[in-house]
């Protein structure tokens, strides 16, 4: 199957975009845990979530210089995009594992906060990368909701250590 989703260069001009977006956004997470630094640090949830959000803004970043490597092919790009995929949901998974539950969170603050974000932003990744591989099944359209999961949860992150902890 041929066509736009499979096609690596018709994609850079996404990937340079998306790795300066993701690059501005992980820098203004790192002011404002400077900013907060110490209500985070005596927090036992808040370092954790702010290692979460910083890979979550890391992994588009990456994904994103990866696509505007000249040459690349469609082959090279799924694995990749496979094993960050996959590495960063594992490390996500894990670090969500060291953090504590809290008496108050309901199932659908455990889903919408802890969970969806890594399945949706590493999950599409995986996808991406599979349906590189298999040219067939959606494609690079994956990356698009990996990169938008990515933001909308880690921009949901950010807020909640720039403001939310301070109120």
């Amino acid at each position: 199957m041929n066509g736009t989703a499979y096609t690596v260069p018709d994609w850079t001009g996404f990937g340079g975009i998306v790795a300066g977006v993701t690059a501005t956004l992980a820098g203004l997470l790192f002011v404002a845990i400077s900013i907060n630094i110490r209500p985070i640090l005596d927090s036992p949830n808040l370092p954790n979530r702010a290692a979460q959000t910083l890979t979550v803004f890391g992994m588009p970043l990456v994904t994103g210089i990866l696509l505007i490597v000249p040459g690349q092919s469609r082959a090279v790009l799924g694995t990749e995009f496979l094993v960050i995929g996959a590495t960063v949901g594992a490390h996500l998974f894990l670090t969500d594992r060291r953090t504590e539950r809290y008496e108050h969170q309901t199932l659908l603050i455990l889903l919408t906060g802890r969970i969806l974000p890594g399945v949706m932003s590493c999950g599409s990744l995986v996808a991406c990368g599979a349906s590189l591989l298999a040219d067939g099944g959606g494609g690079m359209y994956w990356d698009v909701v990996s990169v938008l999961g990515a933001v909308v949860f880690g921009l949901i992150n950010a807020w909640v250590l720039m403001v939310e902890i301070l109120r």
